[in-house]
């Protein structure tokens, strides 16, 4: 029986599980502050491997591939802006392989990360010239196996829309998302409503939407109210951080435990999410008991901010319903009147 298409998963299953965090576990595993994560699809494979393996095991029905940086803007930054096909094609590869190896169905995302650089009109660089990177890196992404490409942590308009035109051109099925790690707002000031208005505008339709990273699970799961509020039409994507990082004996720690991710995960299904995953700091024993919680689970009430507060921690005031921005813009217009 043949398996089933990303897209046929997703209309039939009531959720799926994403996996973890890269960054934070290559980190445990010997990666150098400094050094390019993507890069080890060449030097480590059998790291990459490993930690594709590790999520799976866990119960991942999506691994990432370890391309997050893989376009040549942040390839420059190691001297290794001309092997962008080289690097994403063997990190497509390591996750084929493993998802292959799992004996059940296991997609892989072939992850696309922002470029690093200020689009104009703010800054240097021209749409058509992030189109070009995005497409680049989407096509060796695909020739190397993908079965869906991940555009995440996005943070403005502009480059969300030219990695999504640049990805289209690969013809494969695209998700979504930014990171909502500004109060409520992503860096460059986009709400979850209006992000939600933004990718139903898009020429190319996503197949999921969402948020990752951010400030952890209470403000991630609030973000995912705002997104299914203004995109009730839309799968949405939680893939947040495994709590609140922190600075202990010479590296950043994350305080989320396996039963903080797992209460999150159903709460985040609960919210409207049918991708659910984690982001910074998610190790696979986080996966597994996120994996343990929705097992059997059936879709609760919708969580109100108070109970996300209760059960998960603190959440922006732009969550509660004060847009602290809008308000010091007006106040600021006001006394330009005045």
């Amino acid at each position: 029986m043949p398996r089933p298409s990303f897209t046929e998963a997703l209309s039939s299953r009531p959720w799926l599980l994403a996996d973890g965090a890269t960054g934070t576990n290559y980190f445990q595993m010997g990666l150098e502050s400094g050094d390019a994560p993507e890069m080890w699809n060449l030097e480590h494979p059998e790291r990459v491997r490993s930690l594709h393996r590790r999520f799976i095991e866990a119960g991942a029905d999506i691994v990432l591939t370890n391309s997050f940086g893989g376009n040549r803007h942040r390839l420059k930054l190691h001297n290794a802006q001309d092997r962008v096909r080289e690097i994403n094609m063997a990190a497509a590869q390591n996750a084929r392989a493993e998802a292959d190896a799992a004996g059940r169905p296991v997609y892989v995302g072939g992850s696309i990360g922002p470029t690093g650089e200020i689009m104009e009109p703010v800054g240097a660089m021209s749409h058509e010239e992030a189109v070009k990177a995005f497409a680049e890196q989407a096509a060796a992404l695909k020739e190397g196996g993908a079965d869906v490409l991940w555009i995440e942590t996005m943070s403005s308009e502009e480059e969300l829309k030219a990695a999504v035109e640049g990805a289209a051109t690969a013809g494969l099925p695209i998700v979504t998302t930014m990171s909502f790690d500004t109060n409520g707002r992503t860096m460059m000031g986009i709400t979850p409503k209006s992000f939600g208005a933004i990718t139903a505008a898009l020429p190319t339709q996503p197949v999921a939407i969402g948020a990752n990273c951010g400030v952890g699970a209470s403000e991630l799961v609030a973000t995912v109210l705002g997104i299914t509020e203004a995109r009730p039409d839309a799968a949405v994507v939680a893939k947040g951080n495994c709590g609140i990082p922190q600075y202990q004996d010479g590296h950043i720690h994350y305080t989320g435990t396996p039963e903080l991710m797992a209460d999150y995960a159903r709460i985040a299904f609960d919210a409207g999410a049918r991708i659910i995953g984690g982001c910074c700091g998610t190790s696979p024993d986080h996966l597994a008991a996120m994996r343990k919680s929705l097992e059997g689970y059936t879709r609760g009430t919708r969580p109100t901010v108070e109970l996300i507060e209760e059960r998960l921690g603190p959440v922006s005031q732009l969550a509660k319903g004060v847009d602290t921005a809008a308000a010091g813009a007006a106040a600021r217009g006001s006394r330009r009147r005045g």
